[in-house]
C-alpha cells in the first residue's frame, strides 16, 4: 500500500487529480510491473506460466492480478483443455497495449543509468525496418522533443498546491 493509501485512504487516491498518483496506485507495485513484462513483452498469458516465471507467491500473484483486470488492463478470460478443471488465460486490454510504452521507457532509462554489468538483454527496435527504437517526446506535430524541451504545465483543473 502507498503512502499516500495509508494517510488519505483509497478512495482519495482513487479520486486524485494527479494522473501519476492514480496511475502508480494500479500498476506501480513491484510484481504488478513484472507481470506486465511477462504478459506485453514475452507474451505470457496462463497462470501457471505467470506464477513459474516470476516465482512469485500464489497469494501475491492473486491480487496483482485481480488488481490489473479491476483496472482493465488485462482481460481474464477462461479456458479448458480435455480431462482439465477450467482455467483462467490473461490477456492485455487496449488499456493494457498502451502500457508498453511505459514498460519501454523503464527499461530504456535502466539500460541508460542502470546497465547489467554484461550489457543490455532486449532492444527495442522496429518491426518493419529492424531498427533501433527510443522512447521520447513527441509533440503534436509528430516532431521529436528534447527533455529540456519539454516542461509539465499545470491545466486550470490542477489543485492548487
Amino acid at each position: 500500500m502507498s503512502v499516500a493509501n495509508r494517510t488519505r485512504g483509497m478512495d482519495a487516491v482513487a479520486e486524485s487529480a494527479c494522473s501519476i498518483e492514480r496511475s502508480v496506485d494500479i500498476i506501480g507495485e513491484r510484481w504488478s510491473f513484472l507481470i506486465l513484462r511477462e504478459a506485453l513483452i514475452y507474451g505470457v498469458t496462463r497462470y501457471s506460466d505467470f506464477q513459474s516465471s516470476l516465482g512469485i507467491s500464489t497469494n501475491i500473484l492473486v491480487d496483482r492480478l485481480n488488481r490489473i483486470v479491476a483496472a482493465g488492463v488485462l482481460e481474464k478470460r477462461m479456458y479448458q483443455e480435455a480431462g482439465s478443471r477450467p482455467r483462467a488465460s490473461y490477456h492485455a486490454t487496449p488499456k493494457g497495449e498502451a502500457l508498453k510504452l511505459v514498460l519501454a521507457a523503464i527499461q530504456q532509462w535502466g539500460d541508460d543509468f542502470n546497465p547489467p554489468k554484461d550489457g543490455v538483454t532486449f532492444n527495442r527496435r522496429t518491426v518493419a525496418e529492424d531498427r533501433p527504437v527510443r522512447v521520447g517526446f513527441v509533440d503534436d506535430n509528430n516532431e521529436p522533443r528534447a527533455l529540456d524541451d519539454v516542461a509539465f504545465v499545470r491545466t486550470a483543473l490542477h489543485p492548487p498546491r
